[in-house]
């Protein structure tokens, strides 16, 4: 059985890697080592339960911030107007989706308890990035592919599901008619309103 989309990100967000130590691995694969220390981070704050978004935002959003490029992910998740806007209006943009982005990855991590993954400890070429591949399993053993898109820089732009369902291209339309409607002020009280609300709920 396939995971859903909303299980399944939430279900890469913690768990053990199989077969070689994390050390190891990243030692062979700059690529890998993010995704790596990600999930080493994701574990500590399961370790000892799902606790309070809050109290998960805490452990995981430095590391969060540090693994994926937000900066180049709101570009391209805001789409062509990106190059129409002021650079304030692009400052504004890019402060509000990194707090919803990294507030919304430890709000799924609720959902990770019980489950694991495996990670291939070499990574894929694909363009100008690399391609890191792991298959993710929930408590009731249903399975899926997430692979992560990482840049030269060794940073993540992208994760791919099923290899094909990109959270990108998938925030991009969700950005869409907030950008329609408002503009990019329309969108920066989106995202603010989406953070602060799963914030106010203490989501699990």
């Amino acid at each position: 059985m396939r995971l859903n989309r909303r299980t399944l990100l939430a279900a890469v967000a913690v768990f053990a890697l199989a077969g070689a130590p994390r050390d190891l691995r990243a030692a062979e694969d700059p690529a890998v080592a993010p995704i790596t220390k990600l999930y080493a981070k994701f574990e500590e704050a399961l370790k000892n339960g799902a606790g309070d978004l809050k109290t998960r935002l805490a452990t995981v959003g430095d590391t969060l911030a540090a693994t994926f490029d937000t900066n180049a992910m709101v570009a391209t998740a805001v789409g062509p107007k990106w190059k129409t806007f002021k650079p304030e209006q692009q400052a504004a943009l890019t402060e509000a989706f990194g707090k919803y982005f990294v507030t919304l990855y430890a709000n799924r991590l609720s959902q990770a308890a019980g489950g694991k993954f495996e990670i291939k400890p070499q990574s894929e070429v694909r363009g100008p990035n690399r391609i890191v591949a792991t298959r993710v399993s929930n408590k009731d053993g249903d399975d899926s592919d997430v692979d992560y898109v990482v840049n030269a820089d060794n940073r993540v732009q992208d994760v791919l599901l099923n290899g094909n369902v990109s959270e990108v291209a998938s925030m991009r339309a969700g950005f869409a008619e907030p950008l329609k409607t408002g503009g990019a002020e329309g969108l920066v009280k989106f995202m603010r309103e989406r953070t602060d609300g799963m914030l106010a709920k203490g989501a699990k």
